[in-house]
C-alpha cells in the first residue's frame, strides 16, 4: 500500500468515525466486507479509541500541571505549545517502540505518566503548578546539578537519579489513581531502555522536536495507519463524534440527589480503568503469593500432599505465562507480565481457600486429596484467576458501558497459554464466582460472557474432551441415551453443583469392568463411598449434564430474541423452529464440531420458514443478527463446510445442514409433525446483580435496595462485610430511624418465621423450607409467607394482608412512643 490512513481520510475529507460508520454501512447493503478487512478495520478502531482517550487525558493533565502564563524569566522556547508537543511526541515514538499491543490502555497510560514524569523533571520550576513545584524543587535539592548539558544524553541521568527523583512520579500516581510500583516497573524496564535505545538528546531543557517527529514519521510510514501527531492540532479527520466525545466526558448518572459527593467519579476510559485495578489490587493486599496456613493444614489433611506439585505447577506456568505476555505485548514488558501473574496467583490461592472451606462446610470432611491432586482443576483455577486480572487490566478504551471489548490479550489466549480445553475452563467459572465476593460486576460479566463462548462454539472444537463425554453418554444406554433429556428442559436448572462435582464428574469408558475406589473428601454425587459391582453400568456425567442444560438454554435465549425481531407476527414458529434447533444439538452433534452455536440457530430458523412458506430470506436473518449483542461476523462469513474448507453461512445450509436433517426438516410439513421439545426453564442470571429494590418475603412491607458501588479509592476499599448499614442497605417502610433499636425491631419482624421453623425442626425430621430473608437460586423471590383460607379470593387475602399490615405499624408506633417517653423521664 502506497499510502496511509490518515492520507486517505485526508484525500476524502472525513473523519475517522465517519469512515468507520460508513464501512458499517456498506457492509449491512452489500455484505462484501471480508473478515480479514472487517478484522483489520476493527484492530484500527480499538487504536483510534485508546490514543483518544490517552490524548483527552494528556490534555487534561498538563493543564493541571503547568501554568497558563508562567512568569517573564522562561523563555519563549518553553512555551506551553512546545512543551505539550515534546510530550505528546516522546509518548507516541515509546508507545510505538515499547507496546505490540496497539490497544492497551493501561501500559499505555503508564508509559505516558513516565514522559510526563521526565519532562517535568526538565522543567523550571516556575512553570508548575502545585503540587509538582513541589516536588520538581525537591528533586532539585537532593539531586545533582539539573542544568541541561548540550550533546549529553538525559536518560543516562536520569536512569541514575531515579532511586531519588521519586517525588514526582509518586504525585503523578496519587493524582491519578495508579499504582506505584506499577508504574516505577515500567519506567525501569520499559521507559529508560526506550530512551538509551532511541538516543534523545535535551537542548535548551527539551530533547529537540525535529529529531522525535523524524523517528516518529518512520513508526507512521512503516504502520501506515493514524498519524496520532494531528491530535496536537485538532485535526477534523481524529475527531470524535458527538456521542463518544459524551461518553468521554461523563459521570455516572446519580438515583438520589441526595447521594454523597464523595461517589461521583468521572467515568472516562482511562479513569474506569484506574478504578478497576485499584479495586482488584486491594483486594488481594491481604492475599499472599504462597499458600496460607489454611491452605497447608488442608494439604496436610490430604492422603497425598498436593503442595509441592501445586508449587512446582505455579512457578512452570509462570515462566511459560511471561514469556508469552512479552511475546504479545513486548520483550521489555516481561516483568509487567510477571507482576500481573504475581496478582493471579494471590487471587488463585484466595479462591482456593475460599472453595475448600464451603466444601467443608456442606460435606463436614477435611480431606479433599482426590480434587487438590487433580491437574486439570488447578490449571482451570490458576487460569481463571489470571484471567480476572489480565481482564481487569485490558480494558479497552471503548468499553463504555462495562463490558469486556476483545484485545490480543483477552480470552480466550490465557487457554492458549496454559495449553488448557475451554470444557475443563468452563467447571471451575461458576464455583469461582461464588467463591469470591468481591468481584466487580465488570469481572462478573466478563466470565459470564466467557462461558457463553465456550458454551457457543469453543467447547465445540476439534480435540476438545465434550465429544468423549457424549460419545460415552451414548454408549451408556445405547444410542436411546442423551447427553440431557428433553423431559428436564422446562425443570428449573440447579446451581449447586460445585467444581468438585464437575472435575471429578465420571469420565470412564463403559467397556471398562472395575471396581472404583471411594473419592477422599469430594463432593461427586454420582460417585458412591462402596465399591461398585462389576455389572454396574458407569455413571452419568454431572458436568455433561449440566453442560447440555447450560447450552439448551443460552440456546433458546439467543433464538428467542433473533425470533422477536424477525418473526414476531408468528408465534406458531418459535416452537417449531426451537425443536428443530434442540433436535440438532441432541443427535446431531457433529454439526457443532468447530463450528458456532447461532449458525445452527440460524439455519433452523430458515429451514422451519421455509418448509412453512414463510418468506425469510437468510440475508435478512444475517442483517437482524448482526444487531444482537455478542455477535462477529465471522459466524456467517466464514463457516466451516468440510474439512479446512470454508464458505458463508448459505452455502453450509445448502451443503451441510440441509442434506443431514433434510427428513427432519419435512417432517413438520406434515400433518403429524414431531413431538415439540420443551420451552428451557429461563431463570434470572445466576451471576447478576439485583437492578431494583426487592420485597422482603414474609408479608412484611420491606424493601432491600441493590449495593451501591462505586466507592472512592482514595477513602479506603469497603467490602460488603464491613460496610456500615447506610452504605450497605437502605431500609425504607415510611418513616425515618434514628437509633438502632428500630433497625433492631426491623430485623425481630425478618425474623418471626424462622422461630416457628427452629421449633418444628425439633419435632420434625425434615422442616420446611425458610420463609425468611432469602432468595431463591433461580433470582425469583419467594412466595409471600402469609397463610390464608384457600376459598378466599385474592381480594380478601390482598385486604387482609393490608389491614394485618397496618395493625403491626400501628401497635410498632404505639411501641415506639412508650420507648421515646420512658427514655425522656429517664
Amino acid at each position: 500500500m502506497t499510502f496511509t490512513f490518515t492520507e486517505l481520510l485526508k484525500s476524502i475529507s472525513i473523519s475517522v468515525c465517519t469512515f468507520f460508520q460508513f464501512l458499517k454501512e456498506v457492509d449491512v447493503n452489500m455484505d462484501t466486507v471480508s473478515t480479514k478487512v472487517d478484522s483489520t478495520v476493527s484492530r484500527l478502531k480499538k487504536k483510534y479509541d485508546v490514543l483518544l482517550a490517552l490524548y483527552h487525558k494528556f490534555e487534561r493533565t498538563c493543564g493541571l500541571i503547568y501554568l497558563e502564563q508562567p512568569s517573564s524569566e522562561i523563555s519563549a522556547e518553553l512555551s506551553s505549545l512546545l512543551v505539550l508537543k515534546n510530550y505528546w511526541i516522546t509518548f507516541l515514538l515509546a508507545k510505538g517502540k515499547v507496546l505490540q499491543v496497539e490497544d492497551d490502555l493501561v501500559i499505555s497510560f503508564q508509559l505516558l505518566l513516565c514522559v510526563l514524569d521526565y519532562f517535568i523533571k526538565l522543567s523550571p520550576p516556575a512553570m508548575l503548578k502545585e503540587p509538582y513545584k513541589s516536588a520538581v524543587t525537591a528533586v532539585t535539592v537532593n539531586a545533582p546539578a539539573r542544568t541541561p548539558r548540550r550533546g549529553q544524553n538525559r536518560s543516562t541521568r536520569t536512569s541514575k537519579q531515579i532511586d531519588t527523583d521519586t517525588k514526582v512520579i509518586e504525585v503523578l500516581c496519587k493524582e491519578h489513581d495508579c499504582n506505584l510500583d506499577e508504574v516505577k516497573n515500567v519506567y525501569f524496564t520499559s521507559f529508560i531502555p526506550f530512551l538509551n535505545s532511541v538516543g534523545i538528546v535535551a537542548s535548551n531543557g527539551l530533547p529537540e522536536v525535529e529529531v522525535l517527529s523524524k523517528q516518529y514519521d518512520e513508526l507512521y510510514l512503516n504502520n501506515k495507519d493514524i498519524d496520532a501527531r494531528l491530535f496536537l492540532d485538532h485535526d477534523e479527520t481524529l475527531q470524535p463524534d458527538v456521542i463518544a466525545r459524551s461518553q468521554l466526558e461523563r459521570t455516572p448518572l446519580k438515583n438520589n440527589p441526595d447521594e454523597e459527593l464523595n461517589l461521583i467519579l468521572p467515568q472516562t476510559p482511562v479513569r474506569a480503568a484506574m478504578n478497576n485495578i485499584q479495586q482488584l489490587i486491594m483486594i488481594l493486599n491481604s492475599a499472599t503469593d504462597k499458600p496460607s496456613d489454611t491452605l497447608i493444614m488442608y494439604f496436610n489433611n490430604c492422603t497425598v500432599n498436593p503442595k509441592d506439585s501445586i508449587l512446582k505447577r505455579v512457578e512452570s506456568l509462570g515462566h511459560i505465562f511471561k514469556n508469552k505476555f512479552a511475546e504479545a505485548v513486548g520483550q521489555g514488558c516481561a516483568e509487567i507480565g510477571s507482576q500481573r501473574y504475581k496478582l493471579g496467583v494471590r487471587l488463585y490461592y484466595r479462591v482456593m481457600e475460599s472453595m475448600l472451606k464451603s466444601e467443608e462446610e456442606r460435606l463436614s470432611v477435611q480431606n479433599f486429596s482426590k480434587l487438590l491432586n487433580d491437574n486439570i482443576f488447578h490449571t482451570s483455577l490458576l487460569a481463571c484467576a489470571v484471567e480476572v486480572v489480565m481482564a481487569t487490566y485490558g480494558r479497552n478504551a471503548s468499553q463504555s458501558d462495562g463490558t469486556s471489548a476483545e484485545t490480543d490479550l483477552s480470552f480466550p489466549w490465557i487457554l492458549n497459554v496454559f495449553d488448557l480445553k475451554a470444557f475443563d475452563f468452563y467447571k471451575v467459572i461458576e464455583s469461582f464466582i461464588k467463591a469470591e465476593p468481591s468481584l466487580t460486576r465488570e469481572m462478573i460479566k466478563h466470565l459470564e460472557r466467557c462461558e457463553h463462548r465456550i458454551m457457543e462454539s469453543l467447547a465445540w472444537q476439534s480435540g476438545s474432551p465434550l465429544f468423549d463425554l457424549i460419545k460415552q453418554s451414548k454408549e451408556r444406554e445405547g444410542q436411546t441415551d442423551q447427553p440431557e433429556p428433553t423431559s428436564t428442559l422446562n425443570l428449573p436448572l440447579q446451581h449447586n453443583h460445585t467444581a468438585a462435582d464437575l472435575y471429578l464428574s465420571p469420565v470412564r469408558s463403559p467397556k471398562k469392568k472395575a471396581s472404583v475406589p471411594p473419592l477422599s473428601g469430594t463432593s461427586n454425587p454420582d460417585a458412591q463411598p462402596t465399591a461398585t459391582p462389576q455389572t454396574q453400568k458407569p455413571q452419568k456425567s454431572t458436568s455433561l449434564s449440566l453442560f447440555y442444560k447450560k447450552v439448551y438454554l443460552l440456546a433458546y435465549l439467543r433464538l428467542h430474541t433473533l425470533f422477536f425481531r424477525l418473526l414476531s407476527e408468528h408465534p406458531d414458529l418459535e416452537p417449531l423452529i426451537w425443536t428443530l434447533f434442540q433436535h440438532t444439538l441432541q443427535n446431531e452433534y457433529e454439526l457443532m464440531r468447530d463450528r458456532h452455536l447461532d449458525q445452527i440457530m440460524m439455519c433452523s430458523m430458515y429451514g422451519i420458514c421455509k418448509v412453512k412458506n414463510v418468506d425469510l430470506r437468510f440475508k435478512i436473518i444475517v442483517s437482524a443478527y448482526k444487531e444482537l449483542p455478542n455477535t462477529n461476523q465471522e459466524t456467517f462469513k466464514r463457516v466451516l463446510i468440510r474439512e479446512e474448507q470454508y464458505d458463508s453461512i448459505i452455502v453450509f445450509y445448502n451443503l451441510v445442514f440441509m442434506q443431514k436433517l433434510k427428513t427432519n426438516i419435512l417432517q413438520y410439513a406434515s400433518n403429524r409433525p414431531p413431538t415439540l421439545s420443551p420451552i428451557p426453564h429461563i431463570p434470572r442470571s445466576p451471576y447478576q446483580f439485583s437492578n431494583s429494590p426487592r420485597r422482603v418475603p414474609a408479608g412484611n412491607n420491606i424493601y432491600i435496595s441493590p449495593l451501591k458501588s462505586p466507592y472512592k479509592f482514595s477513602d479506603g476499599f469497603q467490602s460488603p462485610t464491613k460496610m456500615t448499614p447506610r452504605s450497605r442497605i437502605l431500609v425504607s417502610i415510611g418513616e425515618s430511624f434514628g437509633t438502632s433499636e428500630k433497625f433492631q425491631k426491623i430485623n425481630q419482624m425478618v425474623c418471626n418465621s424462622d422461630c416457628q421453623l427452629k421449633r418444628s425442626a425439633e419435632v420434625s425430621a425434615a422442616p420446611k423450607p425458610l420463609k425468611r430473608l432469602r432468595f431463591d437460586i433461580e433470582g425469583q423471590d419467594e412466595a409471600d409467607g402469609s397463610k390464608h383460607l384457600p376459598q378466599e379470593s385474592k381480594f380478601q387475602q390482598k385486604l387482609a394482608e393490608m389491614t394485618s399490615t397496618r395493625t403491626r405499624m400501628q401497635k410498632q408506633k404505639l411501641n415506639d412512643g412508650n420507648d421515646t417517653s420512658a427514655s425522656e423521664e429517664k
